[in-house]
């Protein structure tokens, strides 16, 4: 176990969801091609034995070292994965072993930080690191968490949620979201970028607070249409209409429109919307501006324009996500509308 970089331990046991415990070293791998190996992470698969465990899926997998010899070792984040029985009427429950979750609460005392992937949040919460905190877990266990578990506040709702050193995922698929989060709270968000990009998947708000994804930018093939995202990037605020943006690519408005379906896979107004949003909804994360502000500062013009884009690309309102997905502690912005009609 030659130190690499950031030390993370993947715990294994015996009916293990097998993505829960491959996905994270795979997001981590990938970090070697952004960054220098030396600043990179060592991931190591670790159970109460060296025996192969054998996961959810069947599948078995061979552990790197044994609990008791990564607790020797100061851990940077320890990853708590889950398990879960079904019964006859299919009904899930998380599995939680005392034996596992005194070992939990041994590692996590080792370690800078500690997450939960999908129902492994049943065995923090059992190991008392949950108590007073706000939490995560997948959806079909969520109730079970509540009431094992009355101290722990917890909102089935988010992808993952982060409350000081402890993190939470959600279901099964989540745990590449949550992996990305790490990953941009160690080395910032535009190499988790693009870490996404290599896994082709979407980016979730490091915040962890958000269920909605931002989608990596298409991979265009030409340099002409690069340069007009760059373009539209830097002018939202303006026209942008077909006409426009065939005179800026210097193409017939036809050829401009299967420009866009063929490298991008949209039509042009579709495109500047998205860009439009996207910008939009950041400063509702990020500022206290009123819709109106937001709505002149990202080219929609119009809050009514504002709302209606919102609607059709985030299935929400503009209050309605600033509410939920506001980044500061500070007071509520004050839109200038209600909530019934934003």
């Amino acid at each position: 176990m030659g130190l690499v970089g950031r030390f993370i331990v993947v715990m294994l046991f015996d009916g293990v969801d097998l993505l829960d415990v491959t996905g994270p070293p795979e997001v981590f791998s990938l970090l070697r091609r952004e960054v220098d190996d030396a600043d990179g992470y060592e991931v190591v698969l670790a159970a109460g034995t060296a025996d192969p465990v054998t996961t959810s899926a069947g599948v078995r997998v061979l552990p790197d070292a044994t609990f008791a010899e990564v607790a020797a070792r100061r851990i940077d984040t320890l990853l708590v994965p889950g398990a879960v029985e079904v019964d006859v009427r299919r009904q899930v429950r998380a599995v939680v072993d005392p034996g596992l979750v005194e070992w939990v609460r041994t590692l996590a005392a080792r370690s800078r930080r500690v997450a939960s992937v999908c129902v492994g949040a049943h065995l923090l919460a059992a190991a008392g690191l949950l108590d007073g905190r706000r939490a995560t877990t997948h959806w079909s266990t969520a109730a079970q968490l509540a009431a094992d578990h009355p101290e722990v506040e917890v909102d089935a709702d988010p992808i993952f949620i982060r409350d000081g050193g402890v993190w939470t995922g959600a279901g099964i698929s989540a745990c590449l979201d949550l992996s990305l989060a790490l990953v941009a709270d160690d080395f910032g968000e535009a190499v988790a970028l693009r870490v996404a990009r290599q896994l082709v998947m979407y980016l979730k708000r490091p915040s962890g607070q958000s269920q909605f994804s931002v989608p990596i930018e298409p991979v265009s093939t030409t340099r002409r249409i690069d340069d007009l995202r760059r373009y539209i990037a830097r002018h939202l605020t303006a026209p942008l209409t077909v006409p426009d943006l065939a005179r800026e690519a210097k193409v017939s408005e036809r050829q401009l429109t299967r420009l866009f379906k063929d490298e991008l896979g949209t039509t042009p107004a579709a495109y500047v919307e998205a860009a439009r949003v996207e910008v939009a909804r950041n400063r509702l994360e990020t500022t206290d501006d009123v819709l109106e502000r937001v709505a002149a500062g990202c080219g929609f013009g119009t809050v009514d324009t504002l709302i209606r884009a919102f609607r059709r690309r985030l299935d929400t309102t503009p209050t309605e996500y600033r509410m939920r997905f506001r980044h500061s502690a500070g007071r509520p912005a004050s839109d200038g509308v209600t909530p019934a009609s934003a």
